[in-house]
This record gives C-alpha cells, sequence and structure tokens, in this order.
C-alpha cells in the first residue's frame, strides 16, 4: 500500500494505524480493475479530493508496485502538481488561471511516473522507477499543456543540477508546437520571474544551470548531449527511428531520467517508429513483455465501436466535456459521415483507431488469419506457379511461387527476396531498421554493390526448378530485362504478364475473397507470416477505374509492394493456367478457383 518517502533517506514502516487511513473508501478490487486505477494512486486521488477519472484508458502497461524495494511516494506527485500551479494558461476562456492537471492526467500519468520510487545505491537516494513515459492520446485532450507542465518542472523543480530538458520533433515547426506554449507559459507564470530567461528557443533556469530547448534534426540532439528529459511529440510523424534512438541514447548518465512522448494515433502504417514502440507498450500492457521502467497509456475507442456514439468519444477522450467539448465532438462526426476519407481521419485523430485515410483492398486483419505453416519442404516435387518482380535492380526485387493443394483447393505461397546490400541502409530508415533483421532471419538476400546481382536471382530459380515442378513464371514485360532473357534461353516457362486493369483486376478481387475466406483453422492462402510480404500487403494502394476493375496503384501506396506484385503475378498464372485435378462441383465447392 502507500508509503511516504523522503528522497534522501530510507523511511520508517509505516505504523498500522497509519496504514489504516491510507485506504479511505477505496473502490473495491473490481472498480479499480475496471478503472486501471492501482490502489496507491486510487488512494491518493480520495486523500487529495481529487475525482476518481471514469475514462480507463484502451491500453495501461503496469505500475511498478510489484518491483523489488517500490515504494509509492505521495509527496513526490503533490510537488509536480504544484509546480503546474504555479504555471498559468495563456489562451482561451481560462487564460490566467493556474494550471490544474486534469484528474485523468493526475491518475494515468503525472501519480504512476513521479509517485513510484526505490532506493538507487548508485545515487543514495530514492528515484523513480519509470523513465521512459508513452502517452497516446486523441487530439484536444489537453496534450500541449501536459507536455509543457512535464517540460517545465523537469527543468525548473526535479532538483537535478544542469539538467538538459530538449524538445524534438521532426521539424522545427512542429516543435515548435511544443515549445512554444512552454515558453509562454514561463512568460506569464508570475512564480517563474526572475528565476527562468525566456529566449527565442531556449528557456534558461539560472539557479539550477538548467534549461529547456527546442530541437528539430538528429544532429542537435546529438551535441553535448547528456538528457534529464526529453519530449517527443507526435511520433506518427517521424519516418525514421534516428531522433528517438538519438534521445534515448542520451539520458545514460542521469540518475533518474525521464523521457516522454505524446503522441496521436497514426495511420496504420507498420514497421515505421510509432508502431514500433506502440507495439511494444500493447505487449507491455498485455504482459508479453516485462519492463518497470517503461509505462505508457493509450485512450482509443475500440476499433469495432460506433464512432458516432456519444459512449465511443467518452471512452477515447479522457478530457470529454471540457477539452474536446461535446460539440467539438459532434461537429467532427457529422462532416466524418460525408466521406470514408473524412471517416478515417475522425477515426484517428478523435477516436485513436489507427486507421489508414484510404480504403484498404488487402484488409491486414484477413492476411494475419492466413498466416498458418507452410513447410518448404514438403513442397518439393510439387507443381508450382511463380510470378517475378523486377521493378527496381536499386531496390527491392521478389519471387513468389505459389503450389495449389490437390485435395482441399487451397495455396500455399513462399518468396524470395534480393536487395542490393548499399540499399539495406535506405530499407532500415523506411522499415524502423526492420530490413536489416530481415537480412539476418534470411528473409531477404543482400546482394553484393549497389544495384540488384541478376545472377543470383538467376541461380536461385536454377535451384527451385530443381526442387519444384514449375509450370510458368510470370514476368511484367515493361520490366523485362536480360535475366528474362537468359531464362527464356534456358528454357524456363517465361510467361509474359501485364499489369493493366485488364489483367490485374481480376486476380487482385479472387485474392482478397481467398482471403476472406481463409480462417485460423482453416487458411486458404497460407503463407506462413512472411514479414516483408506483411509489410507490402500493408503499403498496398489500389486505383479503380469507371467500370470498377481495380489494379495496384504503386505511386500511392504507402512503400515497396513487390511481394504483394510477385504473388498476383503467380496468382494470374493459376488463373489462366489452372492445375488439371478433379473438379469439386460435384463437392458442392463451386466457388474454387482452379477447377477445369
Amino acid at each position: 500500500m502507500a508509503r511516504t518517502t523522503t528522497r534522501s533517506r530510507k523511511p520508517a514502516k509505516p505504523r498500522a494505524a497509519k496504514r489504516a487511513q491510507l485506504v479511505p473508501e477505496l473502490p473495491d478490487a473490481e472498480e479499480l480493475e475496471r478503472l486501471k486505477l492501482s490502489p496507491e494512486v486510487a488512494w491518493y486521488l480520495v486523500d487529495r479530493g481529487i475525482p476518481l477519472p471514469d475514462c480507463p484508458p484502451l491500453h495501461k502497461t503496469p505500475e511498478p508496485r510489484d518491483e523489488p524495494g517500490a515504494l509509492f511516494d505521495a509527496a513526490r506527485v503533490d510537488k509536480v502538481i504544484k509546480a503546474f500551479s504555479k504555471l498559468r494558461h495563456t489562451k482561451g476562456q481560462w487564460a490566467g488561471q493556474p494550471l490544474k492537471p486534469d484528474p485523468w492526467q493526475v491518475a494515468y500519468v503525472i501519480a504512476p511516473v513521479f509517485g513510484w520510487v526505490h532506493w538507487d545505491e548508485d545515487a543514495d537516494g530514492y528515484v523513480r522507477i519509470i523513465n521512459e513515459l508513452y502517452v497516446d492520446v486523441p487530439r484536444k485532450n489537453g496534450k500541449s499543456t501536459l507536455c509543457g507542465g512535464i517540460a517545465i518542472y523537469m527543468t525548473c523543480a526535479d532538483d537535478e543540477p544542469g539538467a538538459e530538458v530538449l524538445a524534438a520533433a521532426t521539424t522545427k515547426d512542429q516543435a515548435r508546437f511544443v515549445f512554444d506554449p512552454v515558453r509562454r507559459l514561463a512568460e506569464s507564470a508570475p512564480a517563474l520571474k526572475g528565476h527562468v530567461k525566456p529566449l527565442k528557443d531556449t528557456i534558461i533556469h539560472n539557479r539550477s544551470g538548467s534549461y529547456f530547448k527546442v530541437i528539430s534534426n538528429v544532429a542537435d540532439a546529438q551535441h553535448g548531449a547528456n538528457l534529464h528529459c526529453y519530449v517527443c511529440d507526435e511520433l506518427h510523424i517521424h519516418k525514421t527511428p534516428d531522433m528517438l534512438e538519438t534521445l534515448e541514447s542520451g539520458t545514460g548518465s542521469r540518475r533518474q531520467p525521464l523521457g516522454v512522448v505524446i503522441t496521436t494515433a497514426d495511420t496504420g502504417k507498420r514497421e515505421t517508429p510509432y508502431d514500433n514502440k506502440r507495439r511494444r507498450i500493447e505487449q507491455l500492457a498485455r504482459g508479453v513483455l516485462h519492463d518497470p521502467s517503461v509505462y505508457g497509456v493509450i485512450f482509443a475507442a475500440e476499433a469495432d465501436a460506433d464512432p458516432h456514439a456519444e459512449e465511443t468519444w467518452r471512452a477515447a477522450n479522457p478530457g470529454f466535456g471540457v477539452s474536446p467539448t461535446r460539440a467539438y465532438l459532434a461537429k467532427a462526426s457529422r462532416k466524418a459521415e460525408s466521406s470514408p476519407m473524412d471517416l478515417a481521419a475522425y477515426k484517428r485523430l478523435h477516436l485513436g483507431i489507427r486507421t489508414r485515410q484510404d480504403v484498404k483492398f488487402l484488409q491486414l486483419s484477413d492476411w494475419d488469419r492466413n498466416a498458418g505453416m507452410v513447410d518448404e519442404q514438403a513442397l518439393h516435387g510439387r507443381d508450382t506457379w511463380g510470378g517475378l518482380d523486377l521493378a527496381a535492380t536499386s531496390d527491392l526485387l521478389a519471387l513468389c511461387w505459389l503450389f495449389p493443394t490437390d485435395d482441399d483447393g487451397t495455396l500455399d505461397a513462399i518468396w524470395r527476396f534480393w536487395t542490393p546490400e548499399d540499399n539495406v541502409e535506405n530499407l532500415d530508415k523506411r522499415t524502423a531498421k526492420a530490413a536489416s533483421r530481415w537480412v539476418r532471419e534470411g528473409w531477404l538476400t543482400a546482394t553484393p554493390g549497389n544495384v540488384a546481382d541478376y545472377d543470383w536471382i538467376k541461380e536461385q530459380i536454377r535451384k527451385d526448378r530443381d526442387v519444384f515442378r514449375v509450370r510458368s513464371i510470370g514476368y511484367d514485360p515493361w520490366n523485362a530485362s536480360q535475366l528474362t532473357n537468359d531464362l527464356v534461353s534456358e528454357r524456363a516457362p517465361m510467361v509474359k504478364v501485364r499489369q493493366g486493369f485488364q489483367t490485374m483486376s481480376p486476380v487482385l478481387k479472387e485474392t482478397q475473397r481467398l482471403l476472406k475466406r481463409g480462417t485460423p483453422e482453416r487458411t486458404v492462402l497460407r503463407h506462413g507470416g512472411h514479414p516483408i510480404v506483411r509489410w507490402c500487403v500493408d503499403n498496398l494502394a489500389v486505383v479503380q477505374d469507371p467500370a470498377g476493375n481495380v489494379k495496384p496503384d504503386k505511386a500511392n501506396s504507402g512503400d515497396k509492394i513487390d511481394g504483394v506484385s510477385a504473388l498476383l503475378t503467380a496468382m494470374s498464372e493459376i488463373l489462366a493456367r489452372p492445375p488439371r485435378r478433379k473438379s469439386r462441383y460435384a463437392e458442392g465447392e463451386d466457388d474454387e478457383i482452379m477447377v477445369v
């Protein structure tokens, strides 16, 4: 249960009578679980007269209450809230009034992060257990105010001499969205006058020799970094992990640093800095991973909730009714009803639901449901149809083999991927360093040099022809190369497959239909969960003509789609040259694609 500590000495054990006073009229265990509140934080709220928030986050990592030596220091939380109160709102109806954290901010952010401490022998005192904070919350829920209050506290009031605190974003303008409100807070707070010196890009706290500064590139983050705190705003905008990794590595010599990431949801793109960070927080919340130094909350509605219902607004927005107001969300909801694009943006920005602004033709959930297990050794001697994608010799190249089964009309798929080794670093930047992992794990072959070495591809196709019964290999004639000419000269069954609406539309629609039919118990298009192909599927965008035909749209796809292109080309060959086997019409399955 909650105990009060001092920073420099171990506390005496609380007397039993005093312990009883620490739990005045707390909700029962079931209610605390529903609210996702620890008993210590709930006690703090009740004892300090702060209303219990009725807006639990969708995901919340465990508080470090079970760590050896963990104590909840209520006085530390008091100190942070008191520091907030010394600041003044600078805009709107609250301008000039003290900055008072909302109950949800105290319950789910300030109290857990600043309250939990343990004894550190090197520091000869109690230090915070949590040093990484992640807050994912929809717009208009006081994100900037929370950032600003934490940044000012860490600069001026955390008893850290020479504290270096940075606000980081992808551009100077974006970083100023964090910094400028903080500077206005510093300029307008009577309690800070004479203690801090606000400059254009820096706030200096003279007494402690500390500063808060805005940066927008990795070089600035690296320069003399000995960070006590950093605030990274809108992580979903960051395309590479470089900035965040540099900030995280800059806190190593501080006794109780704090890294703060506060963001809104992204568009659902995979293998990005946002995706990796959010996935880790969700794993910690589920108990798949354990790290007491990391704490995060994600406020969002359930993906299948009615986006226009007020109860959904309340569930996703912890500040509902104050900021954002009911009227604000009602207006946004009405606008979202007019178009799918507006609806996707509304779900992401105001409900915290990760969703692309384009309508996905191949749903990632359908794809994942068909992962299954693919044993390549068991495919030896089987008939197969191939698809080869040679779109860019300096980037990703792909070959897909599709294997129809004779007994149930399902398909097995395997892929080969190549990229020049000089391109791995570029792919790393676009996949949050997943490309290097793909090479290490054997999913991707890095060929020497800065352009694809077709001899590697040709040799792999030769090996595959030795163990599989290759019926045909489709390729796009637009990208025909010496490789395809060489394969033709070796009597490989190469077939030109055009990539226009007429060819690709039936293939895409058939692929979509197969994926939707599949279940985890009966996968229809088994792919083994290949990570590169999953990335390509998630990147895929399609373009539609007036007649309703569709084809892949490389120009507007999120990134590379070569793995999907190779799959569709192989699928085209199966549709054009289906395997000869017994018809299944007699068995009532008249929708199989491989019936003759």
